[in-house]
């Protein structure tokens, strides 16, 4: 029996050893220079001189110990997941001896009591960690001098870098809005404001609302050539009302941006003559004392116009206009399967393919130029020269937009981005060939197709397969595709569908699908996932794809505000992601990843393919038993104990 026991604490302290290893590694992953079992910080070794888990007054030693800018990290490892972390009966992290000694949160916690007491540091983050390198539990928990709180799990350290730590700090323990967030939610308050106002002083339907946006955008933004708003004078005279001097500097703005050819011009330009053909936009209201179109103008000027042109980020704000004006409005966005893809989307996009800033990247549904934005974005960052930036945005981004009005916002939004050229083209998809689109070098390829087109027989070639079988053959062999369609797009329901899938893998190669958050389009009631293809490379046999359940990605939805993001949760969830979808994790669980060959008859997805690979623990036992004992006593009251009697029983 001795000898049993000796062999148990072996191979736990193996384990454990084992887990510091890897926490050691994700400490090091973060840029954290952390010290296992001591510190040569003088304060800290003085406030741990005494501060033994045991609580004997010996000298306490945390498995890690690190200073991050102004911050303490210090971390309790446990191999066994039950001994996280131990409550007492207020509901608190109790500080038992027991506690302290046996369980991960609560010896971590301890110490940071101890380090706090002493005084030299005043803001500790205290992590308990429980497991092995697949299967584990890392809980961080904050000690301040007023403030012991809880925070939600984590996957890396990526929150605790000196570069990340204070904004987590400001975020998850004074639950600070970031500056960002509050930027966002500050326009999506000025963009319900303006919805009213476009709809109360100029009649406009839902469609029209964001084309009058645009056009008084794209005359704001010359500005520095010459318009003012001191121009609009609310003038009856033909030729110099509001609305047709705003066209004319519009036109301006389509003639310094380059956009050519001049059908492609002046097909946008159509669709902004409701500005000077409206009379009831440039006829002078009392209560306004201007036309509706100055008043527009001037609620731009003010409130949007500078957050477009001055902001250097890869949101794409005429998008979330449009998705405010069809929420808002009870417009056709889901009738029409428009479904604009939010930010967080397109920029992971970005990741899951490794864009470059000499790749190409092609769009053939590109609605208001949400993913060329962010790949515009990133390509700019990565650029090494003026000269390289100047030949991405002029020869290194190309788009299609079937509808009219859609096409016309994504040319001004990539105008407004400092596109120079737009490459951008209003046509259908399907209309142009393969071969024909592949002559201007397409290395990656985004796509949000329309959803559900595909209605009956005579409408199965609208399917998101079709979609993206017919990207994957317009992009050059070897390049990347990454597409978000329903879910449903993934399973093959009909036999189309599947003889479709049939033909992707014969000519591409299937990476991988991430099944997505379920409100990543909040209020749509789309589930989606992201497929990523090579296209060119027939898929081999013994491929092994990934399939990812990314539904937990640290976004939520919150009252009044939508879908919007845990700062203190996302960063550390999408990190996670790229590094399994990279390769540089293999240590996942299979309800986060599992990596399997593949066929066409298959659902592509997470949950066709998992498995439940994490072997149950004493407490998993314990509790089994116990709701067996307690459905059994639950039986036996109501008059049925003879199910649990011996079969040899049963006829006595």
């Amino acid at each position: 029996m001795a000898s049993r026991e000796i062999a148990g604490s072996f191979f736990a302290a193996m384990n454990e050893s084992n887990f510091d290893i890897y926490i050691h590694d994700l400490l090091r992953e973060a840029g954290i220079n952390a010290e296992y079992q001591h510190t040569e910080i003088a304060g800290l070794q003085e406030a741990l001189r005494t501060a033994s888990k045991s609580q004997t007054g010996e000298a306490g030693k945390p498995d890690f110990i690190a200073v991050v800018n102004d911050y303490v990290l210090v971390i309790e490892d446990k191999a066994d997941r039950d001994k996280l972390c131990l409550h007492g009966k207020d509901g608190g992290i109790s500080q038992s001896v027991e506690a302290t000694r046996d369980y991960a949160v609560n010896g971590a916690v301890w110490y940071a009591r101890k380090i706090l007491a002493h005084g030299t540091f005043t803001k500790i983050f205290a992590f308990g960690n429980a497991g092995d390198a697949r299967h584990h539990t890392l809980r961080p928990v904050f000690v301040g001098k007023d403030c012991v709180k809880e925070l939600a799990e984590i996957e890396t350290f990526e929150n605790f870098s000196p570069d990340n730590i204070e904004k987590y700090y400001r975020h998850s323990v004074l639950e600070e809005e970031s500056p960002e967030e509050l930027e966002l939610d500050e326009l999506i308050t000025k963009s319900r404001t303006l919805h009213e106002h476009l709809r109360n002083y100029g009649s406009l339907s839902d469609t029209e609302k964001p084309l009058v946006v645009s056009a008084i955008l794209l005359a704001l933004s010359e500005s520095r050539y010459g318009f003012s708003l001191d121009l609009l004078k609310g003038d009856t005279v033909e030729g110099n009302t509001d609305g047709e001097i705003l066209y004319r500097y519009l036109e301006n703005a389509m003639t310094r941006a380059k956009v050519r050819p001049e059908v492609k011009r002046d097909k946008v330009l159509n669709q902004f003559t409701i500005i000077k053909d409206r009379p009831v936009l440039n006829k002078k209201r009392n209560d306004l004392e201007m036309t509706p179109l100055k008043y527009f103008a001037d609620y731009l000027s003010k409130n949007i116009y500078n957050a477009i042109e001055l902001n250097a980020s890869s949101e794409d704000y005429l998008g979330r206009f449009y998705g405010e004006f069809v929420r808002y409005s009870g417009g056709d966005g889901q009738t029409l399967g428009v479904v604009l893809t939010p930010r967080h989307i397109t920029e992971l996009f970005c990741d899951l393919v490794n864009l470059r800033p000499d790749d190409v990247i092609f769009d053939p549904c590109c609605g208001t130029g949400g993913f060329l934005i962010a790949g515009m974005h990133r390509m700019l960052q990565e650029a090494e020269s003026e000269s390289q930036r100047r030949h991405i945005k002029e020869h290194q981004i190309f788009g299609t937009e079937i509808r009219n009005d859609m096409f016309a916002i994504a040319t001004t939004n990539m105008i407004l981005r400092g596109d120079g050229q737009s490459n951008l083209t209003c046509e259908d998809f399907f209309a142009s060939s393969p071969d024909k689109l592949q002559l201007h070098g397409i290395t990656v390829g985004f796509m949000n197709p329309p959803y559900s087109q595909a209605k009956n027989k005579a409408t199965q070639n609208l399917s998101e397969l079709n979609f993206i079988y017919h990207l994957l053959e317009s992009v050059l062999a070897g390049g990347r595709v990454a597409v978000i369609v329903p879910v449903s797009a993934m399973i093959g329901k009909t036999k189309d569908d599947r003889q479709l899938k049939g033909d992707i893998l014969k000519h591409h190669t299937l990476e991988g699908v991430i099944s997505l958050n379920k409100q990543t389009f909040y209020g749509v009631g789309t589930v989606p996932c992201i497929a990523v293809f090579t296209a060119g490379e027939p898929h081999p046999k013994d491929k092994l794809s990934k399939f990812i359940n990314f539904e937990d990605d640290g976004w939520e939805v919150k009252m009044h505000r939508g879908l919007v993001e845990d700062d203190s949760r996302s960063k550390d969830r999408r990190q996670y992601l790229l590094d399994c979808w990279r390769g540089e994790r293999t240590d996942y669980p299979s309800k986060f990843m599992v990596e399997t060959t593949v066929e066409a008859g298959d659902e592509w997805l997470h949950s066709f393919y998992y498995y439940n690979d994490e072997l149950p623990g004493e407490q998993d036992f314990a509790e089994s038993v116990g709701d067996y004992l307690t459905f059994e006593a639950n039986m036996i009251f109501h008059g049925r104990g003879y199910l649990f009697a011996d079969e040899g029983d049963a006829f006595t």
